[in-house]
């Protein structure tokens, strides 16, 4: 079982981003639990979920000591940091976390998710650009699962807006494939 924390304020597409990757891991066959979480005034208050993945019945959806953590902002990761798994795998949206982490344990990966979405033409693609990172160096899942997932969820969205979120995740995965991350 692999579990995952996405982690930042609302509004940046945090509960999609896990919302996506859980869709894709069921129709992949996978055994899932999605649980989101954000605060009361939602778009500018702290938004999270949880996601766990398995091949196995999963008994509870709370992912203490997670795998693997995808954080937005520096109050994610002062939050979320210290309940990671030894070994685990912090990807930082280094655009808005300007920190270094503390634990030796971890890694980390930095992906200027604001400055690509950017280069895309706009600034609501950023989660799919760290989604689009996240699944590739995971190797969770194919990204052409994620894309069919999305598809599945985002049935009333226009095709342009699509076909954008498609190459937002291919600049997020093409990121890490280029070897970019730090």
């Amino acid at each position: 079982m692999k579990k995952t924390i996405f982690a930042g304020f609302g509004g940046q597409g945090v509960l999609m981003m896990g919302y996506v990757l859980a869709v894709a891991a069921m129709r992949d066959g996978r055994e899932v639990t999605y649980l989101p979480a954000y605060g009361a005034e939602m778009r500018g208050g702290t938004a999270n979920c949880t996601v766990a993945i398995s091949d196995e019945e999963i008994f509870s959806p709370v992912a203490s000591s997670p795998d693997f953590a995808v954080i937005m902002n520096n109050p994610s990761l002062a939050k979320y940091e210290g309940t990671m798994k030894e070994g685990g795998t912090l990807f930082l949206n280094s655009n808005h976390v300007n920190r270094t982490i503390a634990r030796d344990d971890l890694a980390s990966i930095a992906i200027p998710a604001v400055d690509i979405s950017r280069e895309l033409g706009s600034e609501r693609i950023v989660n799919m650009v760290m989604l689009g990172a996240f699944v590739t160096h995971t190797r969770m899942m194919s990204l052409d699962s994620i894309k069919n997932g999305l598809s599945e969820i985002t049935t009333h969205t226009k095709a342009s807006i699509l076909k954008l979120n498609y190459q937002a995740l291919d600049r997020g995965a093409e990121y890490i494939l280029k070897g970019c991350a730090q």
